[in-house]
C-alpha cells in the first residue's frame, strides 16, 4: 500500500493510546507508530507541539488527507468517518455513541487517571484524594454495568465507544480493584478482550522491560 496511504500514530503505552492504536487495527488502516515518551518530556518538543499544542498523546498525521487531529475521542470519530466503520450513520444510534464517548471522556477517563495517580504515582500518599477517586470509579463501574445489563456492547453494536473505555477498564488490577461485583462490565471487559485487534492494539507501543 503506498506510503502516502499510512497514518503517523504518535502514541505511549497509556490508556488513551491504546484506544487509536486499537481503532487503527480494528479498521485495518496502515499506520506508523511514533513513540512520544511522556516520562522523558518528549510531548514537549517543538516539533510535537505543532501536532498537538496541548502536548498530550495521542496524535495522528493522515498522510493521505494532511489532516492533523490530536484528542483521543476526535481522534476516533476521525478513524470512524475515514475507515466507514464503528460510528453509525443513524442519527438517534449515531448519537448513543457519541454519548458514551464523552461519558468516557468526560468521567471514565478523568476519574480512572486521577485514582491511578494518587494510588500508584502520588509522591505521598493522600487518604482522602484515594478514597474520594475510588469511591467514583466504583459509581462508573455501576453505570457501565447496568448498560450493559441488556447489551453486549455499551450501545448493542460494537463502536467506538467501547474502544474508547475498554483500556480505561483493563486498568482496574492497577488499580487494586475487582470487577466481580460487576458481572456485566467484567463479562463485557472478557469479550472486548479476546478481540485479535484489541489485543494488537493494547500492545502498541510495546512496554519495555
Amino acid at each position: 500500500m503506498s506510503d502516502l496511504l499510512t497514518i503517523d500514530l504518535y502514541t505511549f503505552t497509556t490508556p488513551n493510546g491504546r484506544k487509536v492504536s486499537i481503532m487503527l487495527e480494528e479498521v485495518e488502516l496502515p499506520y506508523e507508530v511514533h513513540v512520544i515518551d511522556i516520562t522523558k518530556g518528549d510531548q514537549f518538543t517543538p516539533e510535537y507541539v505543532v501536532i498537538n499544542p496541548n502536548s498530550k498523546i495521542p496524535a495522528i498525521v493522515d498522510r493521505e488527507s494532511g489532516m492533523i487531529v490530536f484528542e483521543s475521542g476526535a481522534i476516533l470519530i476521525y478513524l470512524a468517518e475515514k475507515a466507514g466503520k464503528l460510528l453509525p450513520a443513524e442519527q438517534k444510534s449515531r448519537f448513543q455513541v457519541l454519548e458514551w464517548l464523552m461519558f468516557q471522556m468526560a468521567s471514565v477517563g478523568p476519574m480512572f487517571g486521577q485514582l491511578n495517580h494518587f494510588k500508584r504515582f502520588a509522591p505521598e500518599q493522600i487518604p482522602y484524594a484515594i478514597d474520594r477517586y475510588e469511591k467514583e470509579t466504583l459509581r462508573l463501574y455501576g453505570v457501565l454495568d447496568r448498560q450493559l445489563a441488556d447489551k453486549e456492547f455499551i450501545c448493542s453494536d460494537y463502536s467506538i465507544a467501547d474502544i474508547a473505555t475498554f483500556p480505561w477498564v483493563a486498568s482496574y488490577e492497577f488499580q487494586g480493584l475487582t470487577l466481580d461485583e460487576h458481572p456485566h462490565l467484567k463479562r463485557w471487559f472478557e469479550t472486548i478482550g479476546e478481540r485479535p485487534a484489541v489485543q494488537r492494539g493494547m500492545a502498541v507501543p510495546p512496554r519495555k522491560g
